[in-house]
């Protein structure tokens, strides 16, 4: 097993499923403790498990709801009593709505952004002291292409909580890097349980969207998305800071 960055912590929200626990192998695989974070405390011990047998690096699993913001300091504190540290935040868990703004209810958005930019605000600001604390971390925030689609029909709200997080995420990139903080956003595209529910729900779309793909298919959560989280957060990218990064074959221009 490649322990390049161990004894790192990673706190991982959404590591249950998908591409949080995609990340959660690869980040384990170099040996990184991981304390995996979901709604369902089952998943979250299943990701743990998995961990265990594959590199027989620790991890935790934790239960919690993110859009329950009064519970996130609670949720940091068991995080660093867990191994007593914590070097890496991936903020990944996702609830969004995609609908017409004409039909779109004032209380899913509300849901959207406290799952979106303001769990990841909060988690940001009860992390960043623990990773001040170890001369510096990294944080990497989900965003989204849905801003940038050709046809932005239907993903209004989804694409305003993910614009937020980059905008949140930028500032932080600016504020904290010199505490040797690097915070970065990445766009993936991943065979998410989320992406395969929405392609149930719109397969005409959902074919469309994957010809679109220069590489002409759909990510891995592992091999793909984690492998590229790992690899941000080693040494070889200690100059990759505020950057919004599509790890989505080739089909976003963020030029």
């Amino acid at each position: 097993m490649d322990s390049s960055l161990a004894p790192q912590v990673a706190l991982i929200t959404g590591a249950g499923q998908g591409i949080g626990q995609g990340i959660a192998y690869s980040l384990a695989k170099r040996g990184v403790r991981i304390v995996a974070v979901g709604r369902t405390l089952s998943k979250c011990e299943y990701t743990v498990s998995e961990i265990a047998n594959r590199y027989g690096v620790e991890g935790r699993a934790l239960a919690c709801d993110i859009a329950d913001l009064e519970a996130l300091p609670a949720l940091v504190e068991d995080a660093v009593a867990a191994f007593g540290r914590l070097d890496i935040l991936v903020n990944n868990a996702v609830s969004t709505k995609v609908k017409p703004l004409m039909k779109v209810k004032l209380d899913e958005f509300e849901q959207g952004l406290r799952v979106g930019p303001l769990a990841t605000l909060r988690m940001m600001q009860l992390v960043q002291p623990h990773l001040v604390q170890q001369g510096g971390g990294n944080i990497i925030n989900m965003a989204s292409t849905a801003a940038m689609r050709w046809d932005n029909r239907n993903y209004g709200i989804y694409a305003a909580e993910k614009e937020a997080i980059r905008a949140l995420s930028r500032s932080a990139a600016c504020e904290w890097a010199p505490l040797g903080i690097r915070t970065n956003v990445i766009l993936p595209h991943a065979k998410s349980p989320a992406l395969a529910g929405w392609a149930a729900a719109r397969p005409e779309e959902a074919a469309a969207f994957e010809k679109s793909i220069p590489l002409q298919r759909i990510g891995e959560c592992e091999e793909d998305i984690g492998e590229f989280v790992a690899s941000l957060c080693s040494p070889v990218s200690r100059y990759v800071n505020g950057q919004t990064i599509a790890v989505d074959g080739g089909q976003a221009n963020l030029g």
